[in-house]
Parts: C-alpha cells; sequence; structure tokens
C-alpha cells in the first residue's frame, strides 16, 4: 500500500472517532506538497474545520498530531493556513529505493485489468510508400499499444490495409500506360529496375497525377474557350458556373468557382474515365484487374515490410479494405431496408445526419462503388465479430479525419451497434517539415526511409567525431548507430503531445543536449557505466537521506502512475517527459555528489549506487514503452 492510501484509509478508519461523523473518499484532498514547503504530502484540511468546528489552522494542528500517531511513516508536520503539510520518515524512502530496485516490471500493472482493446495504426494505402506523416502515426500506434500492455491491457496491434479504390487504381493504370518495355515486351518491375516496391508503384502514383494535370489543363482550354464537344455530360453543370463567375466582382469568389469547374474538368479527362471503368472492373472481379492488382499489392507489401522491420514494429492481425468493403456494402443494403439510409435519384445511396448537426453523407456511389466510409463500417463490425471480448478500439489517425469518425461513430449508432462507444479516434496533429507541408500526389513527401537513413547516418557522424568506440565490433557500431538515429527520430515525434501539430527537425532529433533521445540514451549508458565499475545492491540500509537523493526516490515512485495517466490520456508524450525530467535530476544528483566509485563508506556507496541503478531500469522501462533501444555502450 502506497503511503497515500495508508493515510486516505487512516482518516477512513478513524472517521467517526475524530470527526464524529463518517466520511468518503472525495472528501480527502491529498496531493504532493509544493517546493517551497518542508514535506511530502499536503492534506486540504477545509472540509474537516466544519466538522471539527474549529478554525482551519487548528484543525490542521489537531489532524497533523493525529496522523503523527497513527502512521509510523510520518516522521513530522507542519501548517500553512488551512494546509497540513506531511513529512514522510527517511526509512520510508529507503524501502520504496528498495522496492523499485526489487521489482522485476516497476511502473506496469501486477495484474491484467481483463480489458482487451484493440489499436489501428499505419494503415497505409497501397499506391505510394511510408512517409514521415506514417511515421508519427505508426511510432504512436506502437508505443501506445505497448503502454496499454503496460498498464495490464490485453493489446490486439492491428492495420487496415488500404489496397483498393480509384487511388490504388491509378497507380495501376499509370503502370500500364507509361511503364517502359523491354525487348522481351516486358514491363519494368521492382526486381528489374532494384527499386523497393511500394517505392516503385508510388512513382507510378505521381506519373497519373502529372498526366492527369496535363489533360485536365486540356479540357479546361476548351471550356474556357466555351467549346463543350464531347462533353455534354458535363456541359449542364458547369456552364452555370461559367455564368455565376462571370457576375462575380471578388478575385476569391472566382477562384473557388474555378476550382470547382476544375474538378469537373479532371472527372471529365480520359485517363480519370479510364481509373473509374478500371475500379468498376476491379469490383466485378475482372480477371486482368485482378491478376494486376494482386500483382502491384504484392511489391508494395514487400516494402512496407521491409520498413516496419527496420523500425521494430509488428502487427498482430491485418485487416484489408479489398474485403470489409464487400459486408460493408452489405450493411448499408440492410440499412436502406431500415431506413438508415435513402437512396438518390441517380441510384447513390445516403444518410442524413442534419439532425445530429452534421450533414448527408454518400455510403454507395450511383456506380454501386463503396466510398471509405462504406469499408470502414465492414471494417469496424468485421473487427468487434472476430474478437468478442474488445473492450474498445483506438483509432489512430490524423486530425484531418475528424468529421469522418464523428460520422463513423454516428452511422454505426444508428445501425443498432451499442460497442461503437467503446470506440475511440486518437486525433493527432500533422508533422510539419520546415519547407511546409507535404504533398504525396506530387511526390514531394519525405519518405519513411530515407528520412530514417538520414537520422541514422547523422548518428553515425556525430558518434564517430565523440570517439569512445574503438573496442566495439563493426556490427556493434552498426547496431549502435542504429539505435540512436532511430531512438533520436521516435523520441522527437513522441515527446509532443498527440493532439498538437509539431515542426520536425532531423538534425535535433540527435542532438546530445536537450529533450532528446540520445540524451536520454547516453544517461543510461554513463549509468551502465558506472554499475560495471562499483559492483553489487547490497548494504542498502540508510539512515538519512540528502535533498538530492531523497528527490530521485521520490520522483521514481511517480513512475506507476505515469505510466497509468499515459494509458488513460492515450499520450506516449507523457512517459517521453518524465524520462526527460528524470534524467535532468539525475544528472544534478550525479553531478553534486563526489565520485560514486570512490567513495569510501560502503554504505553510502550502496545507497548511490541503488539509486542509479533504479533510474537505468526506469529508463530503460519508458524508453521500451515508446519502442526505443538503450544502448549499454555510447
Amino acid at each position: 500500500m502506497s503511503i497515500e492510501h495508508k493515510i486516505e484509509e487512516t482518516l477512513l478508519r478513524n472517521a467517526t472517532a475524530w470527526f464524529g461523523v463518517d466520511i468518503n473518499e472525495s472528501q480527502i484532498q491529498l496531493q504532493h506538497t509544493r517546493k517551497e514547503f518542508k514535506g511530502e504530502f499536503t492534506l486540504v484540511v477545509f472540509p474537516f474545520a466544519k466538522l471539527l468546528k474549529k478554525a482551519p489552522a487548528d484543525a490542521a494542528q489537531y489532524l497533523g498530531e493525529l496522523l503523527l500517531n497513527a502512521v509510523e511513516e510520518i516522521s513530522g508536520f507542519n501548517v500553512v493556513q488551512g494546509f497540513l503539510n506531511l513529512e514522510i520518515g527517511t526509512a520510508y524512502w529507503v524501502d520504496k529505493l528498495k522496492e523499485i530496485v526489487a521489482a522485476k516490471n516497476f511502473g506496469q500493472a501486477k495484474t491484467a485489468s481483463g480489458r482487451t482493446t484493440m489499436v489501428e495504426f499505419s494503415s497505409p494505402n497501397t499506391n505510394k510508400p511510408l512517409h514521415l506523416g506514417h511515421l508519427r502515426n505508426i511510432f504512436l500506434g506502437d508505443s501506445l499499444s505497448k503502454i496499454l500492455q503496460a498498464n495490464g491491457d490485453r493489446v490486439i496491434r492491428t492495420q487496415i490495409i488500404n489496397d483498393r479504390g480509384i487511388h490504388i487504381c491509378k497507380s495501376m493504370l499509370a503502370w500500364q500506360k507509361f511503364a517502359p518495355v523491354d525487348a522481351m515486351g516486358q514491363r519494368e518491375t521492382p526486381q528489374s529496375t532494384r527499386i523497393k516496391g511500394d517505392k516503385f508503384v508510388g512513382k507510378y502514383y505521381v506519373a497519373f497525377d502529372k498526366a492527369l494535370k496535363i489533360e485536365t489543363a486540356e479540357v479546361m482550354a476548351l471550356w474556357n474557350s466555351g467549346d463543350f464537344a464531347g462533353y455534354d455530360n458535363f456541359s449542364s453543370q458547369v456552364n452555370p458556373l461559367y455564368e455565376t463567375m462571370a457576375q462575380k466582382d471578388d478575385e476569391k469568389a472566382k477562384n473557388n468557382i474555378l476550382t470547382k469547374i476544375e474538378e469537373f474538368a479532371k472527372n471529365a479527362t480520359s485517363i480519370m474515365q479510364e481509373a473509374k471503368n478500371m475500379l468498376q472492373r476491379w469490383e466485378g472481379r475482372d480477371p486482368e484487374v485482378y491478376l494486376l492488382w494482386t500483382t502491384m499489392n504484392g511489391w508494395v507489401y514487400e516494402g512496407f515490410n521491409a520498413t516496419y522491420e527496420k523500425m521494430g514494429v509488428e502487427f498482430d492481425q491485418l485487416y484489408y479494405e479489398s474485403d470489409t468493403f464487400v459486408l460493408g456494402k452489405d450493411i448499408v443494403q440492410d440499412g436502406l431496408k431500415k431506413d438508415v439510409f435513402y437512396r438518390k435519384d441517380d441510384g447513390s445511396v445516403w444518410i442524413d445526419l442534419s439532425d445530429d448537426g452534421l450533414d448527408e453523407k454518400l455510403v454507395l456511389r450511383s456506380d454501386g462503388t463503396a466510398v471509405y466510409i462504406t469499408q470502414d463500417i465492414g471494417t469496424a463490425i468485421e473487427r468487434f465479430r472476430d474478437f468478442p471480448d474488445l473492450s474498445g478500439i483506438i483509432y489512430t489517425v490524423g486530425n484531418e479525419q475528424d468529421y469522418h469518425f464523428k460520422v463513423l461513430f454516428l452511422i454505426l449508432k444508428k445501425l443498432g451497434y451499442s460497442w461503437v462507444d467503446a470506440c475511440y479516434h486518437l486525433s493527432y496533429g500533422m508533422v510539419d517539415l520546415p519547407t511546409g507541408k507535404m504533398k504525396s500526389r506530387e511526390g514531394t513527401v519525405v519518405d519513411a526511409d530515407d528520412l530514417i537513413q538520414e537520422v541514422i547516418d547523422a548518428a553515425t557522424e556525430s558518434t564517430q567525431e565523440r570517439g569512445h568506440i574503438e573496442q566495439m565490433t563493426e556490427a556493434e557500431r552498426q547496431h549502435l548507430f542504429q539505435t540512436i538515429g532511430l531512438g533520436g527520430l521516435k523520441y522527437y515525434l513522441l515527446k509532443v503531445d498527440p493532439k498538437k501539430r509539431m515542426l520536425f527537425n532531423p538534425a535535433e532529433s540527435i542532438d546530445l543536449q536537450g529533450n532528446t533521445g540520445p540524451f536520454i540514451q547516453y544517461a543510461y549508458a554513463r549509468i551502465q557505466s558506472l554499475l560495471t565499475k562499483t559492483g553489487n545492491l547490497d548494504l542498502l540500509n540508510n539512515k538519512s537521506l540528502e535533498e538530492n537523493e531523497l528527490n530521485l526516490i521520490k520522483f521514481l515512485t511517480e513512475f506507476p502512475k505515469v505510466i497509468s495517466e499515459a494509458a488513460s490520456n492515450f499520450s506516449p508524450a507523457e512517459i517521453a517527459n518524465y524520462t526527460y525530467e528524470l534524467v535532468k535530476i539525475f544528472n544534478q544528483f550525479y553531478q553534486s555528489v563526489p565520485s560514486i566509485v570512490n567513495e569510501n563508506s560502503a554504505e553510502l556507496k550502496a545507497l548511490r549506487v541503488n539509486i542509479s541503478y533504479a533510474v537505468g531500469q526506469v529508463i530503460k522501462t519508458s524508453m521500451n514503452l515508446l519502442g526505443i533501444e538503450v544502448p549499454n555502450r555510447m
């Protein structure tokens, strides 16, 4: 039992004798004592002053004397107005240090929570490689999975592979149209070009967009001149927009209308029509299209898996939109019969959410093909069928999809699925670069593989400049460089509250100073070096603690609470920033004491070695929860 719980239990047990009435837990406000006052815990006395019919200061004095006699760990107290500051004796903190050192998994839940939580993350499209935005998503989902496990949950790591849709057909069509053909009549492949599969397919997604822009410009030139020959299906929609635009004086209003016209022009292009036709053929299981789809997706999966392996990320269960969209379409048909959805004259299916403060939402196109929300409906239902004991699903998806998840959860609720209340959208902010936003269609994204290699190369250069690695083998050096580089990258993306948008600077991520992964890794390596020189952890029997020693032990005891709160708030940033503060406090301690290795007092040496060991263990655990390895030498 923690000292806080013991104090609370003592107050509850003695309430009738001390106050004349029973009290409940909500009346007990116990908090950490502010730094400017002496003591470890502060009891707010105002709720009890009325019961005791005493002034707050007198009530505090009265309660202080009672608690001093009733709780052996309390060594003294002081009163500041209506607050009772309780001082905890050295023996308690030394015992807490012993517990931390002896614990196998200090900070982590000792018993299972009984919850089964599914965490969805990554979920890439199979038309392009993973990029910087995916990295924040992947590291968040992976870390949160570890934190929930440490908090006692059974966790199922999953992703939904976005392997179908018009965007996939764009890459497929571009490869058919633009891939060079060799003398044998074979188009280029990842194997023939030695390009990683996901990058290879992504190249053709960009190629499609370039061709689309050229053709869209040609269509716009015709329409701007009034020539709609061959575009009769669009003229009735576009001409009124031109007429409205001609009546506008405001340039911004004109540009907005022009953007709408350009969208029509994109859909009017032959290349977009071909892509839509390919999507319809795919949904109809056309053998030729299906074989092409299977082949190109296979290239992408091979590329993705290589990247995941380098990151140290794994999944327990994979879902594919190509499977779940079918269930989604069936659910929509059932929903039509129940009047949850309705059909428009053009055959498209919608749901009206205006009474819920939202708007109308398309769930099936007029040609019968599914949209994103359709497959997401199917995916959610399939997951709860696969795992009936699920306590909830956490969707790790960027905040540009906030509205999408509001709609998804509301539709599922209207369909009668009560478990949707246990679904949560972990909405995280976008990652910006000093040069601005990324655009995957234009090929201006920061490729995940390239970025990982960049930080590893930077870590290699900075580590070699510092030296201290001469005794390592080449394999050990390469592992160290990767540990520092990847650790710096993960920590940089995780230390910021998920809800906040962030600016990523690769050079800062591997800096040895400040709130960085390598700064924390270096502290751990320093502790391991110290432990190899100082021997065992026996003789921990101190009767006194210096302030910096006491502060460290107190801070260490907060670790279980930090893990619990990080799990409750779905925020790995709380783990990251606790660890940074722990390292700062340790460094202050380490620099303030004489050499621990050469300390003459065996008792004092044992104390400081135990503190260092405990800090090292907490650093290792916390960094592992962030998916980061810590090196023994650095």
